[in-house]
Formats: C-alpha cells, sequence, structure tokens
C-alpha cells in the first residue's frame, strides 16, 4: 500500500491563504431580489408574530415590543426597490450584512442573555447561528457572531434589564450546544463553499481551454485564406480570381470574428482570477475604441451603433477587462435586434457617456427583444441565460464582477419585445 500523504505546514498555510484571504466574498449568498423580498418579509412579519407569541401566548420573563418594532423596520429596508432590484450592487449588500448583523447576533443575543438564557432562547440562539451561515459568506458569519456577540452582552451589561444571569450550573451545557451548533454550521457553510467554487472553476477552465483548442483550426482557416488570396493575386486575370479573393476575404473576417469571440470566452473563464486595476481610464476613448474595433457581421449593423459623448470621465479600472465588459454587452444587444428581426436603423443601439451625481456612467441601450421580467433577478448569475440556444451565461457575470471590482454597479431595465438599458456606474478617478 502506498503511504498516504499527510498535508506539510506550508500545504496547509497555502489552504488558510486561499479560504481567507483569496476566495472571493460572497455578501448574499443565492443572491436574487425576490429573495431579498422575502426574507425582508420574514424579519418585517417574524418579529411582530414572535412578539405576539412570546408576551401573549407563549410568555417569556422579557419581552420589548419596542426593539421588535424597530426590527421590523429593519425587515422593510430589505423590501424597498432601491435595495432589492440589484443583489450585486455594493450598498444592497452592505444594508444586508448590516440588518442580519442588528437582527441574528446582536438582538437574539440580547434576548437570550435578558431571558436568562432560558430553553426557549437557548434553541432560537442554535436556530439563528445556522441560519446566520446560510446566508452570508462564512467568514462574514464568524466575524458578526463574534462582533453582534460581544455588542450585545455590552449593552446588557450597560443597560440590561435586572434580570438572573444564566445559572452557572448550566453554563457548560448551554457552551457545549452552541458550539456544537456553531461547528457544524462552520463545516457546512465552508464545504459548500469549496463546492460551489470547485464547480465553477472547473466548468471556466475547461471552457478556457475549449477556447483556446479553436485556436488551430482557425489557424488553418487563416492559412488557406492567405493561399487563396495568393491564388487570386497570381492569376488577376483567370475568371475566378475575383470570386477567390471575394472568398478569401470573407474567410478572414470570419477568422477575425471568431478569434474575437475566443478573446471574449478565455476572458469570460477568468472570472474568479479578477484581479484589481489602478489604471486610468478614459469612458469615451474606451467607448470609441471597443465600437470601432468590434467585428461586425455586416456595415449596416456597424452604422446602428450610435455613440453619445454627453461628458466624459475618468475611473480606475482595467482598460482590457472594461473592452471585454462593452464587448459583451455590445454581442448581446446585436443578438437581441437580430432576434426582433430587426433592419439595423440608425441609433437602435445606443452607447451614452456621462456624468450623474458625482459618478460616471456608461448606458448601452437596444431596441431588440429585450429581457423577460421573470428573468432579470437571474441574469448577473454564472451559467444563467436567457438564451438558451447560444448563449453560455457567463457575459453578464462577467461584466458584473468586473464592474463590481472598480467599485461600480451594474444595473438592467428592459421590457419584453421593446428593449434593453445597461447603466454602468463608476466612481470617478480622484
Amino acid at each position: 500500500m502506498r503511504p498516504s500523504r499527510r498535508p506539510t505546514p506550508s500545504t496547509r498555510l497555502q489552504w488558510l491563504n486561499q479560504e481567507w484571504l483569496l476566495a472571493p466574498l460572497e455578501p448574499i449568498l443565492h443572491p436574487s431580489s425576490r429573495r431579498l423580498w422575502w426574507l425582508g418579509l420574514s424579519f418585517l412579519s417574524g418579529n411582530l408574530l414572535f412578539a405576539w407569541i412570546w408576551s401573549e401566548w407563549l410568555p417569556q420573563p422579557y419581552e420589548n415590543l419596542t426593539l421588535r418594532i424597530m426590527a421590523s423596520l429593519l425587515g422593510y429596508c430589505l423590501m424597498t426597490r432601491r435595495i432589492s432590484r440589484d443583489p450585486g450592487n455594493r450598498l444592497t449588500q452592505q444594508v444586508f450584512n448590516l440588518v442580519f448583523w442588528l437582527e441574528l447576533p446582536v438582538l437574539f443575543s440580547w434576548m437570550y442573555l435578558c431571558n436568562s438564557g432560558d430553553t426557549v432562547w437557548l434553541a432560537t440562539m442554535v436556530a439563528m447561528v445556522l441560519i446566520y451561515y446560510h446566508v452570508t459568506d462564512w467568514r462574514l458569519a464568524s466575524l458578526g457572531l463574534i462582533t453582534g456577540g460581544l455588542l450585545a452582552w455590552l449593552l446588557f451589561l450597560a443597560v440590561g434589564p435586572n434580570v438572573a444571569p444564566v445559572p452557572e450550573s448550566e453554563r457548560p451545557i448551554h457552551a457545549v450546544v452552541l458550539a456544537f451548533a456553531w461547528s457544524i454550521a462552520l463545516v457546512l457553510s465552508l464545504s459548500s463553499a469549496n463546492l460551489r467554487r470547485e464547480q465553477l472553476s472547473r466548468a471556466l477552465t475547461t471552457m478556457g481551454i475549449m477556447a483556446h483548442e479553436l485556436r488551430t483550426p482557425l489557424s488553418t482557416a487563416a492559412l488557406l485564406g492567405d493561399a487563396l488570396q495568393m491564388e487570386a493575386q497570381r492569376q488577376p486575370e483567370h475568371p475566378r480570381a475575383a470570386k477567390l479573393e471575394q472568398l478569401a476575404t470573407r474567410l478572414h473576417a470570419l477568422v477575425r470574428t471568431m478569434n474575437h469571440q475566443i478573446d471574449t470566452q478565455i476572458a469570460n473563464a477568468k472570472l474568479l482570477q479578477l484581479p484589481r486595476h489602478t489604471e486610468q481610464v478614459s469612458a469615451a476613448k474606451l467607448v470609441h475604441g471597443v465600437v470601432a474595433a468590434y467585428p461586425y457581421s455586416s456595415s449596416r449593423q456597424q452604422k446602428c451603433v450610435k455613440v453619445l459623448i454627453h461628458q466624459d470621465f475618468v475611473f480606475r479600472a482595467s482598460a482590457t477587462q472594461f473592452s471585454q465588459v462593452l464587448d459583451n454587452l455590445i454581442k448581446n444587444a446585436l443578438h437581441s435586434l437580430m432576434a426582433a428581426d430587426s433592419k439595423y436603423p440608425n441609433g437602435a443601439l445606443r452607447i451614452e457617456v456621462g456624468q450623474s451625481r458625482e459618478r460616471g456612467r456608461i448606458v448601452v441601450a437596444d431596441d431588440g427583444m429585450g429581457i423577460d421580467a421573470a428573468l432579470l433577478p437571474q441574469i448577473f448569475k454564472p451559467f444563467f441565460s436567457s438564451n438558451q440556444g447560444t448563449g453560455h451565461g457567463l457575459g453578464l457575470a462577467f461584466c458584473q464582477q468586473v464592474v463590481h471590482s472598480a467599485g461600480g454597479s451594474i444595473q438592467v431595465k428592459s421590457e419584453f419585445a421593446i428593449g434593453a438599458m445597461f447603466t454602468l456606474e463608476l466612481p470617478l478617478a480622484v
């Protein structure tokens, strides 16, 4: 038998570094507008319901209606359109984390202490720990439990009611029960995070490899185009020379288009490996460059793109990554116009650059088929595609990741059969 390999200290250190520092944070697990709305409703109604249960039906030693109403209002924050419409927005994530921190470890720990750690609130604390690790990143949940519990304990010492503490004889039992709940929640959350990342990483790696492998037949096609072009130039008077020249031109155009698509897919495949960049990028220059370089399938398609520069701005990001973002949005818009049987009139695809409220804004709007309202909460998820025939569902996930890495936000407004408008808001470079 081969001896089992034990992890070396360097391997353990590498694993800890990967899990604690390099793994991307997921402030909201399984994010969607509907999920945020229902979570907010559960806090809004649940606090009022349990205020009645613990005070009227199954009275507990301590209950505070004012505190419950304040907690209900926190739940209502998650239901507002400004917060729930874009789960990937940084403001939404910050509000989500604050609400859950106050609602779960702070409020529940306070109630546990004020009720002298009775059976009801010991069980509730166990449920709180499991819920907290189920809705947010395990690192945020761990930090939240420590800080929230500490804050509740300090508040209890300062302004808490005059009640008996948890009986000394029961403290070891409570410690064991809570430690067990915490360890199980941590293991399950950590293993789920690893599984999600591994599945996504393997799928992205496979796509990247496949995209690279397509370079070989494309190189052959490019050589065939060169050979046809040389043959046409060698015998210009031949009756088929013009036809060969036209065929070579089309073949080269096809190779350029496919290479452009491969570059886009390779960039999408690096969804989990997007480093932060701090180079200064001019929005107007970026848009003009991407629009000029895009491999349109026809001159009519190219002429339908209208660029409007209301006010240029500079932001800090990667020009290469944002070029891929605009490429993805332009590609989707042109596909939408094609699906709508559009004749590509001038201005059917509009890209606008401007500023609003001290933030830069890039808007990509089209008059295509649009997106069904039921699909809007899902479109930024990896591997979700509204076009199951051709889409792989990575383009918009990549766009969102790049925009967020620059400290910005991306939002979409769309109506089916009318069109779609993607708005990128970015902080100005200082």
